[in-house]
């Protein structure tokens, strides 16, 4: 039986004097369909309504429907969240560190059942889900523990008599785009530090994800946010494009493809809006010298793996110099083909279904064109429904499409490079610039290699490191913020100069 869920009902209890001071913008059909198409899977082109769904990629099966906003509900919700901005930025930064404290606690009150919603939505794996929950909390925790620090005065020693501070306040309703493969991680990290900071939050998240959507807002909602604080919207492509350009939109942050990226930036520039934006990955995992090459070996297995290698900074191509490459590539293919695929909430299981059968399809393709082109398959390769086994490749050269793209599957390409120098000219040859692995028993080789790579991140010698306190983002074209650590506190924020006289 399939669930129909009924969106406005949430909307009946928002205040209903709201004024309605501000008339919405329409933008281009074209732009809303670049943003739609290229951020989700379940949905069309332009002015269509999306499919709001949870469909089990695992079985195949529609659990529940959720019912997409009218343009009504679009405008009540607006005229909701600039309200609610005005009730939320007055507050003590300590009252709204602890609303923000409580949210992570609920987060790790209602683990579990945050963690099967994500199993059933995209396939995760349950201890994956479980980690994704706990992470999420940690990172919520983590921009309470550091309220009064975003928020602080900062002195400036000026040239001459009086002083000078710059105050760091909110810019007002932020409107966060979000992806599927991680529901809960990745709006934590663009929603905690933006609550602390005042701002209000706006979230639309993937269409395959209503029902963690609507748990996030529950958690908020439950933490004792004022009504507008935070509020989730189920809405298609034109409506996500009129809500960009709504002069109460102060700021966007954009979680997807290159191609919606540039869509969001374009949109929000014509109005004038201040865009993040964290796109794809294409991050290099350079090995360069060992005396453990199965550590390495693990640790690279573990970075391709990680989510069903459905992860931007997923390491996704191997570099390994001359010397180590036939032992890696028999080692590394093995680990991958060992590596258990099957049902998500058994615990033994390392890979669980991808998302859906399209994003397995399209993986697949792009396989199917490398080898067309001249690559080989040495293990893997062939798709079971939404199932897609550990792939390893060889032979991708640059005359071939899958050199420049994004392999967003468990599709590992290793590539034989003479040295260093040319594994930093393999590395850098990319238009993503996200993270980056470098592995090399000579400490001086390993910073002198990091210093080298055209990347937002560069790990050496560790995997899987990332941390609530530690910034993440990319150059090029993955990105132009920092979300997480201190940096994700500068995104949305007014610094104000206040110059007195002496």
């Amino acid at each position: 039986m399939t669930l129909r869920i009924d969106t406005s009902r949430a909307l009946r209890s928002h205040h209903s004097h709201v004024e309605r001071v501000k008339s919405i913008v329409a933008a281009p059909p074209s732009l809303a369909g670049r943003i739609g198409v290229e951020l989700h899977d379940r949905q069309t082109k332009g002015n269509i309504m999306i499919e709001y769904a949870v469909v089990n990629p695992a079985t195949g099966e529609t659990v529940a429907r959720y019912d997409s906003f009218t343009d009504a509900q679009v405008e009540q919700t607006l005229g909701t969240a600039e309200a609610g901005f005005e009730t939320w930025r007055k507050l003590p930064v300590a009252e709204r560190a602890g609303m923000v404290r409580r949210a992570a606690d609920l987060h790790r009150e209602r683990r579990e059942e945050l963690a099967a919603i994500i199993v059933r939505e995209m396939g995760k794996v349950k201890a994956a889900a479980l980690g994704e929950v706990d992470f999420a909390a940690d990172i919520t925790e983590y921009y309470a523990d550091q309220a009064e620090v975003i928020t602080a005065d900062q002195p400036l020693t000026i040239l001459g008599e009086g002083t000078a501070v710059i105050r760091r306040g909110p810019l007002g309703v932020l409107l966060g785009i979000m992806p599927w493969n991680f529901p809960y991680y990745q709006v934590a990290r663009f929603a905690a530090p933006n609550l602390v900071l005042g701002n209000a939050i706006v979230l639309k998240h993937s269409p395959q994800c209503p029902e963690s959507a609507t748990a996030i807002e529950a958690i908020y909602r439950d933490a004792g946010l004022p009504e507008g604080a935070y509020l989730n919207v189920y809405v298609s492509n034109e409506q996500a494009a009129t809500i960009i350009a709504d002069p109460r939109i102060q700021g966007v942050s954009v979680t997807g493809s290159q191609r919606a990226g540039a869509a969001v930036a374009e949109m929000a520039g014509r109005h004038l809006k201040k865009v993040a934006l964290e796109l794809g990955g294409s991050d290099p995992f350079l090995l360069l010298a060992t005396d453990d090459l199965g550590t390495v070996v693990a640790a690279a297995t573990k970075a391709r793996l990680d989510n069903t290698g459905q992860s931007c900074n997923g390491a996704k191509r191997f570099i390994v110099v001359d010397g180590l490459y036939e032992a890696f590539l028999t080692k590394f293919t093995a680990a991958m083909a060992a590596a258990p695929v099957g049902d998500p909430l058994v615990e033994e299981t390392v890979l669980g279904p991808m998302s859906s059968v399209a994003a397995a399809t399209r993986l697949q393709d792009q396989v199917d064109r490398a080898v067309a082109q001249g690559a080989t398959v040495v293990t893997g390769g062939s798709r079971d429904g939404a199932y897609y086994p550990p792939t390893v490749l060889t032979g991708v050269t640059p005359e071939m499409e899958a050199y420049r793209e994004e392999f967003f599957g468990p599709v590992g390409v290793v590539y034989r490079v003479a040295d260093e120098d040319a594994a930093v000219t393999l590395a850098n040859d990319t238009s993503f610039g996200l993270g980056s692995y470098v592995f090399s028993n000579d400490p001086e080789q390993a910073a002198r290699v990091a210093d080298r790579i055209e990347a937002g991140m560069v790990y050496i010698n560790l995997v899987l490191a990332d941390s609530p306190e530690l910034p993440f983002g990319g150059i090029k074209r993955s990105g132009t913020a920092r979300e997480l650590g201190l940096l994700a506190a500068d995104e949305f924020v007014n610094k104000k100069l206040i110059r007195t006289a002496g």
